[in-house]
């Protein structure tokens, strides 16, 4: 412990985490935005809140859907474990024999009432209350956290390794930690070095866990951090806990939206508490924290500021925002402050729910994507979130 509390002055460690889309919420994740992308596929407008729970061999999928689609729900949650990679109950679970739990019932009319019925499409309400946050700052080229950006990224590479065959061994399940050492110069944050790198991945019976340590700082930890970041004092902890062969749903119990610390900045700007996963667009938690990223990224982008925090929120069944905040922490370009950075934002960005469903182009099927290694950061062009805005003073 010694090295975490003798940094010099103006320093500090800073931990993000990540997780696979193996781990038992990431998979719960994916089903629930499978049968969401299923709905729009078929039903642009379909009004979706689909939630998923596992447990060993045990999947069930439950919440209010109110759409035309034409859909069974069993064939897209085998589908959807099948495509994370659970096909034998020595992994975690198995898609084909596994036992599944349907209990889906029509939105509440008093919901849709306040929502969006007879309301044109700019009209459109939020669908519920809430607070969202969007987060960008200049560490990396994405305006991601660095933290968090290599915690994702690691997670990304093992999927990639089990995937290609790469590493044989590896199986679904698996978790990602990475500490960074920061430097405080003024407003400025400044990433130095990778202080702690921790994985733990589940793995098959016949490797030991020498020739895992050896494999994963081979293949995944040099190709995904820079060396630049990595010195000799770089700690690795690489499945620390000793054998990892049950993973899955039979090692722990899944749920949608229990990882969005995970899905947004790794614990850097804060959080709204809303999870993603499952969710038509016309729930804000999901369509506003893609507005909110849009927006500060964008402020980044365009330099009015080093590092953007945005809140925004919302009412139930009410179009315009309740409020718009704007934080830079100190860092807004010379002659700018909070104040006027929230001036800009109001006169670049329509943040009307109906409005963002429109721009960011919300209503396709493009979401079992993003359910595992992050909502946001990600070089996709279906994300348009993740592209700037050009901004006018």
């Amino acid at each position: 412990m010694e090295s975490t509390f003798n940094l010099p002055v103006g320093h500090f460690l800073f931990t993000s985490e990540s997780v696979t889309g193996g781990h038992p919420d990431k998979l719960c994740d994916y089903i629930s935005d499978s049968v969401l992308d299923a709905c729009l596929a078929q039903d642009p407008e379909s009004k979706v809140a689909c939630e998923a729970a596992c447990k060993s061999n045990m999947f069930m999928v439950f919440g209010e859907i109110s759409s035309k689609a034409q859909i069974s729900y069993e064939n897209i949650v085998r589908q959807a474990i099948k495509e994370v990679g659970y096909d034998s109950l020595e992994k975690g679970a198995d898609y084909k024999n596994c036992t599944i739990v349907v209990h889906i019932e029509q939105q509440s009319p008093e919901i849709a009432e306040a929502v969006y019925i007879n309301k044109k499409e700019e009209d459109v309400g939020a669908g519920d209350q809430g607070l969202m946050i969007g987060y960008a700052c200049d560490e990396t080229e994405t305006l991601m956290p660095l933290s968090h950006y290599l915690a994702l990224k690691l997670c990304e590479k093992l999927t990639e390794l089990r995937k290609n065959n790469t590493l044989t061994w590896l199986r679904p399940d698996a978790k990602t930690q990475v500490t960074v050492e920061y430097k405080q110069e003024g407003r400025n944050l400044i990433p130095l070095r990778v202080h702690t790198v921790l994985i733990s991945t589940q793995h098959a019976p016949t490797i030991t866990q020498e020739e895992i340590a050896a494999q994963v700082k081979e293949h995944v930890i040099k190709p995904v951090i820079p060396s630049k970041y990595l010195d000799e004092e770089t700690r690795y902890f690489i499945n620390p806990s000793g054998s990892f062969v049950t993973g899955g749903p039979c090692g722990d119990a899944g749920l949608t939206g229990r990882k969005i610390i995970v899905d947004t900045y790794g614990g850097w700007g804060g959080h709204g508490g809303g999870a993603f996963s499952g969710k038509d667009p016309t729930k804000v938690d999901r369509s506003a924290a893609y507005a909110a990223r849009w927006v500060a990224k964008s402020l980044v982008a365009n330099k009015l500021c080093k590092r953007a925090m945005v809140q925004i929120a919302y009412g139930i069944g009410m179009a315009d925002p309740i409020s718009v905040l704007i934080d830079s922490y100190g860092t807004a370009a010379e002659g700018l402050d909070d104040h006027e950075l929230a001036q800009i934002v109001l006169k670049n960005f329509n943040l009307r729910p109906g409005a963002i469903i429109k721009e960011l182009q919300l209503k396709r099927p493009i979401y079992k994507k993003l359910s595992a290694f992050g909502h946001f950061g990600r070089e996709d062009p279906d994300f348009l979130w993740e592209k700037p805005k050009e901004l006018k003073r």
